[in-house]
């Protein structure tokens, strides 16, 4: 059971990385057009878009490295492989992108007291390229169902962008309709404004798993009711529950089981009922169980550390 699941998380990793590589081609093509749109229409929305592109550049490119590395396996001292590598590269995606908002808005306010002229024709032009490659590149994300928080980050970003590039349009129709050229300013504040809560959120989520927090849903109170009702079992204790990357939850815990039943059914038999009961109820495919005979309870007392 955890054999199989171990392939398909591995085969949906692979299946992630073509959509990041191919993400990676259509953003630095997009990123291109942006830079020479904004230099030749003078936008700071194109601009600051452009600029966000190329953090999302930067970002895919991190994503695809961590998970390679990701996908590297376990050694001596690395025990559970280098999943975590998704999840450092998600939270630094959510950090990047907090600054690139900082550096929007303060640019953004001080166009807004001193706006510069803007050729809004051109402008919306690149901005139009810039919006059908983003979508392109959503649709490919979003076809993943593999729920990593690591490919989470790069289609915030891409969604961030497809955003960015709708408002930019839609400053640079302003301007063609009314002359008002603080629309692209405007337009630039938005662009940020958007971006936080998506990012706060991915950073909410890494930290969750790197702090070994146990999962969204998973109440550790009814795993230990559904673990009890396991014929034999008298008790459970030390329960903990962490993620070791997306999708990938786990579930340890010390396991007192009656002297009749371990003698009649044995560890084995007792151990894949346990695993039976939290994958079939709680969806985990990996946990650890620790039986223990009821007699030997009073031992355990004895040594336990606190």
């Amino acid at each position: 059971m955890g054999h199989g699941h171990g392939h398909g998380h591995a085969a949906g990793r692979a299946a992630d990385r073509t959509r990041l590589r191919w993400v990676l081609v259509v953003t630095a093509g997009v990123l291109a057009v942006e830079l020479v749109g904004a230099y030749v229409t003078g936008s700071l929305a194109l601009l600051a878009d452009a600029g966000h592109m190329a953090t999302d550049a930067g970002a895919v490119v991190l994503a695809l490295g961590a998970s390679y590395v990701a996908s590297r396996p376990a050694g001596p001292r690395s025990t559970f492989g280098y999943h975590r590598a998704e999840i450092l590269a998600a939270m630094l995606n959510a950090l990047v992108l907090l600054g690139v908002c900082a550096y929007v808005a303060y640019v953004g306010l001080s166009r807004l007291a001193d706006p510069s002229p803007v050729e809004a024709g051109p402008m919306v032009a690149f901005a139009v390229v810039g919006l059908v490659a983003n979508a392109v590149s959503m649709a490919i994300l979003n076809r993943s169902d593999t729920g990593s928080l690591n490919l989470r980050g790069a289609a915030n970003e891409v969604l961030a962008d497809l955003v960015g590039s709708l408002l930019v349009v839609l400053a640079g129709v302003v301007i063609l309709v009314t002359g008002w050229e603080r629309a692209d300013a405007v337009a630039s504040l938005v662009i940020a404004v958007m971006i936080v809560p998506r990012s706060l959120v991915l950073l909410k989520d890494s930290a969750v798993v790197l702090l070994e927090i146990a999962p969204a849903g998973l109440d550790l109170e009814d795993v230990r009711r559904h673990l009890v009702e396991v014929d034999g079992v008298v008790d459970v204790h030390d329960l903990h529950a962490w993620t070791i990357t997306s999708g990938m939850p786990s579930l340890s815990a010390h396991v007192t089981v009656t002297d009749e039943a371990l003698g009649d059914r044995g560890v084995g038999r007792i151990l894949d009922q346990l695993c039976e009961c939290v994958g079939e109820h709680f969806d985990v495919r990996h946990a650890t169980f620790q039986v223990e005979p009821l007699s030997h309870e009073a031992h355990e007392d004895l040594g336990e550390v606190h």
